[in-house]
This record gives C-alpha cells, structure tokens and sequence, in this order.
C-alpha cells in the first residue's frame, strides 16, 4: 500500500507579510497531481492544516477545495489536527465527510479508532492521533502525568491495545504531531512546551509499522518508520537550506517500509545576505539573490540611510533587514545593562546616545544639553518631596 505523507500546510500564513496563497495553492495543485500520477492509495496529513484556530475565509476555501479534489478522486485521506489548529472547528462535519472518503481525526477519544483500508496483503489499520495538550487530555487518556510524553504514551497505549484485537497480520499507521527527541526545530514552529517536557521519545511509537509525525518543519528521518513530512513551504528564514517535500511511503505484506522524497514546488528561493550596506549593493556574487525572498543583515558600524529603500531596489524582495554591527576592536561585548552598572545619571545618558546610535557618542552640545535635563528633572523631584 502506498501512502503520501505531508503535513504543517500552514493555510493562510503569510511570510513577513508576504501572502502565500497563491503557493500553497501551487503546493495543493502538486499533491493532487502526484496522488493520480503515483498510484496512492492514501494520503496522510499529520496536523496544523491551518495556520491559525480561526483561519481567513480564503484558506478555508482552499481547503475545502483540496478536499473536494482528493474525494474525486476516490483517494481516502486521513487528517490529524495540529497545535495550531482549532480541533473542534477543524472537525465539524467529519461524520459526513467519512462517507466521501475524508477522515478527520481531531478528537482525542478517537485514537484507538482507525481507518480501516485494505489491499492484496490484507488490513491496514490507520490511526490519528490529533495534538495532545497534556493538561486537557490527561484525564480522558488515563495518562500518569500532565506532560507531552506521558498523555502521547497513554495514546499509543489505546493504539497498541486495539491492534492486538485484530487479526493477525494487520499492518498500522499511526499520525501524531509532536516534538519526538532528536528532531531538528527551526524558528517557524510554535513552541509546545506548555504543559511539561516538549519532546517524546521515538520509542513511544513501537508497535507500529509507520508514524507519520507532524509538526517540526524539516523533513526528516528518525527511524525508517518514524519520520517527519516537513512543511511543503518555507514559513522562515531558518529554513532556507530545507528541501520541501512529502514523503511516499509503501508498506509492504509485511510491514517493511520503502520511503521516497517527492520535492515540493518552490514559489521562490530564500536567501540570507550579510555585510556593510556598500558591500551588498555592489558584490557581483550576490546577483543570484536578485529573485529570492531576501534576510539582508547589515554589519555598518552607524545605521546607513535609507537602507531598506536601497536595497530594495537591487533586491526586489527584499523582506526582512536586520542590524548587527560588527564588534569594533577593544569595544566591549558586555551587555549594555551590565555596561550601566556603576555610573553616573549623565554617564547612562551619553551611553543611551552612543548604544542606539551604533557606537556614536554624543557631542560637546548634546552632553550639556542631557547635563540640563537631568538637573532639571532633579529640581522636580525636589519640589514634589518638599511639597508633601
């Protein structure tokens, strides 16, 4: 049985206000197209369809398209809600949409309740594990503690058990979003770490053939059978270097497991530019960047004019601009509130002025004027004292 394994579309997201509809609707067109054009016999997304609880009218409409399509073609499609989903609204209409092949699975009462498909070789029992908020699901689950690893073990608990009352040879799928150890995070993901330990271990999964996990944004390989989809589309720029993809998954009359990686359409290449201002407007070897959504960090010791306009007109897409000055030989790397410690009002001041201004201090004519201030702020303190 082959299976296509996505996950974390993120629907309605924008990248630094950039919308991307357009890209993920090129995303839904290709996941379409290669479930006709590769034989799948199903397809498992592992959470966060949304990127929000209450997503724009847009991306609902580009979900309930993709729905559709898949249902056309008489593909079951199993889903899971993520972290970033609203689960009950995510799974309004699910009975009805079961009997058009849609399986929703958002509920955490209906772990143990698969989807049943077959194939020559038999039963495969697929199961969806939505997110798992310890502290409200701990008791429904049974689970020992209010932590991500033990209400996840008490899930796989219910998994296990139902398995072993079906009939020899059953192969399983089990989809979950969660932070497993060992995976790598980017800036993209919402932390997860409310309600105890954020990460479980791999082995909560044994038992089954295949998790399909949802949830970091990088496609990646835990175990042969335990592995993460990675979201189709780059949400920062710390996955710049990611590859996007799915994962094509076939599960053999036994249970082995033969993983391939379908890339996934790039709307445009990320990249980060770092360098005095002079230098990113003239290096030849950045002309490469001209086209891609562009991170520029300048390192000039003062903040140059203009910089994002400037820039702007060799890097068209230019979406971010950050400042970090190179350090200037024998200045101090201590941090500007321990460089406060122990001085004088008039001396914070003239640091204040020299810190925001990258390094500038203040002149003969603003020292005296700071020097007036502070004494003027005195004289009122005094006179509120003397008047109480």
């Amino acid at each position: 049985m082959r299976f296509l394994h996505t996950s974390d579309w993120h629907l309605g997201r924008s990248f630094h206000r950039v919308s991307l509809l357009t890209a993920q609707r090129a995303f839904l067109d290709h996941l379409v197209a290669t479930v006709h054009d590769r034989g799948i016999d199903a397809v498992l997304v592992a959470g966060d369809i949304y990127d929000r609880a209450v997503p724009p009218l847009a991306a609902v409409e580009l979900f309930d398209e993709a729905l559709h399509r898949l249902a056309e073609l008489g593909v079951p499609t199993v889903m899971i809600s993520g972290n970033h989903d609203s689960a009950r609204r995510l799974g309004v209409g699910s009975g009805l949409m079961a009997r058009a092949g849609i399986h929703l699975r958002t509920d955490p009462a209906d772990c143990a309740t698969p989807v049943l498909l077959h194939d020559a070789h038999g039963p495969v029992a697929l199961y969806g594990l939505p997110y798992l908020e310890p502290a409200m699901v701990r008791d429904a689950l049974g689970a020992p503690r209010a932590d991500h690893a033990a209400v996840l073990g008490a899930a796989m608990d219910t998994v296990r058990a139902d398995l072993a009352g079906r009939p020899p040879g059953t192969r399983s799928v089990v989809l979950a979003h969660a932070f497993v150890t060992g995976g790598a995070v980017s800036d993209s993901e919402r932390d997860i770490t409310v309600g105890g330990v954020a990460s479980v271990p791999a082995a909560v999964f044994d038992g089954v053939d295949y998790a399909a996990l949802g949830h970091l944004h990088g496609c990646q390989t835990l175990t042969e059978r335990v592995r993460y989809s990675g979201s189709p589309l780059a949400y920062s720029f710390s996955e710049a270097t990611h590859r996007k993809s799915m994962w094509l998954v076939e599960l053999d009359a036994d249970g082995a497991v033969h993983a391939e990686r379908v890339d996934c359409p790039v709307p445009r290449p990320l990249a980060r530019i770092r360098g005095p201002l002079a230098h990113l407007l003239d290096d030849p070897a950045l002309a490469g960047h001209e086209d891609s959504w562009v991170e520029a960090t300048l390192t000039d010791s003062a903040r140059p004019h203009e910089p994002m306009a400037r820039l702007a007109r060799r890097f068209p897409h230019l979406v971010s601009l950050v400042f970090d000055p190179d350090q200037e030989p024998g200045r101090s790397s201590a941090s500007y509130a321990q460089r406060l410690r122990g001085r004088s009002d008039q001396e914070i001041a003239e640091d204040f002025v020299a810190h925001v201004r990258s390094g500038r201090a203040a002149d003969a004519h603003e020292r005296a004027e700071l020097s007036s201030a502070i004494d003027e702020v005195r004289a009122q303190e005094m006179a509120g004292e003397g008047a109480r």
